[in-house]
């Protein structure tokens, strides 16, 4: 992970990380019947959205459009987090 530091995480308010077995998928892509690669949920509200290698975005498009910053993967083995606005992985504490 870089030594960059996001300088974002007063913004993290959700400190407890669904896992996968939790999450049943993408909240847009099961509204519209889309498709996912992995899952990020959002450090600020909770919500679960898709991974950029994900045809839709829907996690950076959210962090974007919501001016909510982090991501974290949920996915089995992960435990990074990623600033789209800093552009930095990292590992919350």
């Amino acid at each position: 992970m870089s030594e960059q530091i996001c300088s974002h995480l007063d913004q993290v308010e959700v400190t407890e990380v669904p896992t996968r077995a939790q999450v049943p998928g993408c909240e847009e892509c099961l509204k519209i019947g889309g498709r996912w690669v992995h899952l990020r949920v959002c450090r600020t509200c909770g919500k679960v959205g898709c991974c950029d290698s994900s045809p839709n975005h829907h996690a950076s498009s959210h962090a974007v459009e919501d001016s909510h910053p982090i991501l974290s993967s949920i996915e089995p083995g992960e435990d990074w987090s990623w600033c789209v606005v800093d552009e930095v992985a990292f590992v919350l504490k």
